[in-house]
């Protein structure tokens, strides 16, 4: 899909420094760790991870719109072998693509192989826009496999897969932010989507509560599949973010990228 690379990262440069902004004018809760060192690991995790999926498109379409270009001309997928609206087939398009990545998001945090990566994502102690960059490469890698995988045999529009990465990746953004909203914006704001107090929930220390807001764009499926919690037991400000490490090494990039191997 022409210049679908460039829109992406147009949005996300945009939205990103935009909750940068927003976050230290309007902070939600005090620093843990200095910003420079957590800053430094989570923005160079993206360099990384970059790295990963272009080596990874010697086989599969670097970028997921690719791969919906790509079953359409071959006629692969459900939607290429229906002629239903368009809109239709991108409102379920995007739809089905949000609950795989919240089901995908759920079995990192039962499977304990998975979990030894994904809590890469997890043992960030602070919580503000960086965080939501914050994975390690390997699953970096194997989520854009299954993302592939399922364009290839669902076939949706090559334009619903770019809107919704356009969206994941901006709700991300929006709900890790240390961003304070005004409690009523954060009301309405949930019934759709996942809002930075309720995602905040799930970067909690405590496991019965980061087993809980699995959403990242829209918050529907938590509440459908009961794994919603509205609060954390300590509150906002007095919860504890993070995992066991409540030190300085998950600060360091080394330290971080060895950790689903300690």
């Amino acid at each position: 899909m022409p210049n679908e690379a460039l829109i992406r990262l147009s949005f996300f440069a945009g939205l990103f420094a935009l909750f940068a902004v927003l976050e230290t004018l309007a902070p939600r809760r005090a620093r843990s760790v200095p910003r420079t060192g957590r800053w430094f690991t989570n923005l160079a995790m993206v360099g990384i991870d970059a790295l990963v999926l272009r080596a990874m498109a010697i086989a599969l379409p670097f970028l997921a719109a690719g791969a919906a270009v790509d079953a359409w001309r071959f006629g692969w997928g459900l939607f290429n072998a229906v002629s239903w609206p368009f809109w239709a087939e991108a409102l379920l398009s995007i739809l089905i693509l949000d609950f795989a990545i919240w089901l995908q998001h759920l079995i990192t945090h039962k499977v304990p192989l998975f979990w030894r990566f994904h809590r890469v994502h997890h043992a960030d102690r602070d919580f503000d826009v960086t965080t939501a960059v914050r994975f390690h490469p390997i699953e970096i890698a194997a989520s854009m496999a299954l993302k592939i995988t399922l364009i290839y045999l669902l076939g949706p529009p090559a334009f619903a897969v770019l809107a919704f990465e356009i969206l994941l990746n901006g709700t991300a953004l929006f709900n890790h932010a240390n961003l304070a909203l005004p409690r009523w914006l954060d009301a309405i704001l949930r019934l759709v989507i996942v809002t930075p107090d309720m995602h905040r929930v799930h970067h909690s220390v405590r496991r019965e509560e980061h087993d809980s807001n699995f959403g990242f764009a829209l918050s529907l499926w938590d509440r459908l599949f009961r794994t919603y919690r509205a609060m954390p037991e300590a509150g906002h400000d007095g919860m504890v973010i993070g995992l066991e490490w409540q030190d300085e090494r998950p600060t360091r990039l080394g330290w971080s990228l060895w950790l689903p191997f300690r």
